[in-house]
């Protein structure tokens, strides 16, 4: 048997931090993404590790809370706390006897709008909550076997989408991605969206995730995907709310404030896995993902998901928006800190030219009363230089290191 390989996450050193400053923790994300993994890794030393996807260990939890927690001791993960919410307001009281106790407990989930839910409402204040999603490009050249092949931006971006960033796939290269992405969505569908969200019929909501993956990176158009799928445009916002509250999807709101009425303020629509957008909308080969009709869309996609790992595996919630004018200016990013914005266009091309600024220098003449920061353009180009003064063209790692740096400021 083959020695499991375990990979450093990126958040990991901030959870060790902040278990050190509140009685509880909660690290929640989509299935997969290696939660249980990461608690045990960082845990089991000095917590006793309790998985509530055995029905037995469940059921006595729920018969008898208190006796269940007595047996747990005086630091436990709790795996899968969903399944029995029942025990949070029992544990509530534990920590109210002695608040000066820190990181006594620790909960991991996959369905997070009902587990954010129970958490936030009974455990506010005594609770930090955190997000692990899908490996970063860091973390996946942690890989052995990946970590000269993904040196390269580009082959980066290229197994990203075409193998995906859940852990399991990329550890183990005997995996088929397809079949494991099939397995996964079934998986999905039947334990989450039909138990948890009481979504109606199963074939639907499938169609309309095949549909959300063909519309990635675009303005989301609700009357349209309503009209497509003919259900009604409050099932359609019921649907991305599951999607986006089980970490499928990312929705970037528009930067609309003092605009009035001069922009498009309807979000735009994100997967936070490239890999599963390339098996919804069948891309399958290298070819067919950089020259095909969805090139484009692709890369944007992947470097917003990126964008999104960095901010939440520091511990912070991603502040990010576009920008889309009636006049038809457009900014793909905006990031904004102190009042100053920072304005960023995401282009697939690995010699960008002076063209591609064209947006940022309008941007900046357009909205003077804005402290606009220096601009960038996000391109596979192998060396970075300024294209005009105060825009340059850099590719994904230089700008994930310049973003790493710009969420640590205060």
């Amino acid at each position: 048997m083959a020695k499991q390989i375990y990979i450093d996450r990126e958040i990991g050193k901030v959870l060790r931090k902040q278990i050190k400053s509140f009685s509880a923790l909660a690290l929640t994300g989509p299935r997969q993404s290696g939660k249980s993994t990461l608690v045990r890794k960082l845990f089991e030393k000095s917590h006793k590790i309790i998985s509530f996807d055995d029905p037995l260990i469940r059921e006595r939890a729920i018969a008898d809370p208190k006796l269940f927690l007595e047996a747990a001791g005086s630091k436990a993960v709790f795996d899968e706390i969903q399944y029995v919410p029942e025990i949070l307001s029992y544990i509530k009281m534990l920590i109210d006897g002695d608040r000066r106790k820190k990181g006594r407990f620790i909960f991991t989930g996959s369905q997070q709008f009902n587990l954010i839910k129970n958490l936030g409402d009974t455990l506010a204040g005594r609770i930090a909550l955190f997000d692990l999603l899908p490996f970063g490009i860091e973390e996946k050249r942690k890989i052995p076997a990946l970590k000269r092949k993904l040196l390269n931006v580009k082959n980066a971006f290229i197994h990203s989408c075409l193998r995906g960033s859940f852990p399991e796939i990329n550890i183990d290269s005997k995996i088929d991605s397809s079949v494991w992405y099939g397995s996964y969505i079934q998986t999905y569908l039947e334990r989450d969206v039909r138990t948890i969200y009481n979504v109606g019929i199963l074939r639907e909501f499938q169609r309309f995730l095949h549909l959300l993956a063909s519309r990635c990176s675009q303005i989301l158009n609700i009357s349209g995907l309503s009209g497509d799928l003919g259900v009604s445009a409050n099932t359609v916002k019921k649907w991305l709310s599951v999607l986006e509250a089980s970490r499928i999807i990312y929705v970037l709101p528009p930067f609309w404030r003092n605009y009035g009425k001069r922009i498009t303020k309807s979000p735009k629509i994100y997967f936070l896995d490239s890999g599963l957008v390339c098996y919804l909308t069948g891309i399958k080969t290298e070819e067919h993902l950089l020259t095909g009709p969805m090139a484009g869309a692709m890369f944007e996609n992947f470097v917003v998901q990126e964008t999104v790992k960095c901010f939440m595996n520091s511990g912070r919630k991603p502040d990010l928006f576009y920008l889309r004018t009636q006049n038809n200016l457009e900014i793909d990013l905006i990031l904004e800190k102190n009042l100053e914005v920072y304005p960023l266009e995401i282009k697939l091309s690995k010699t960008p030219n002076l063209g591609m600024a064209a947006s940022i220098e309008r941007y900046k003449k357009v909205f003077q009363g804005l402290k606009v920061k220096e601009g960038k353009i996000i391109c596979l180009t192998e060396e970075d230089f300024f294209i005009k003064k105060d825009i340059s063209a850099v590719n994904v790692d230089s700008y994930l290191k310049w973003l790493k740096r710009f969420i640590s400021r205060k």
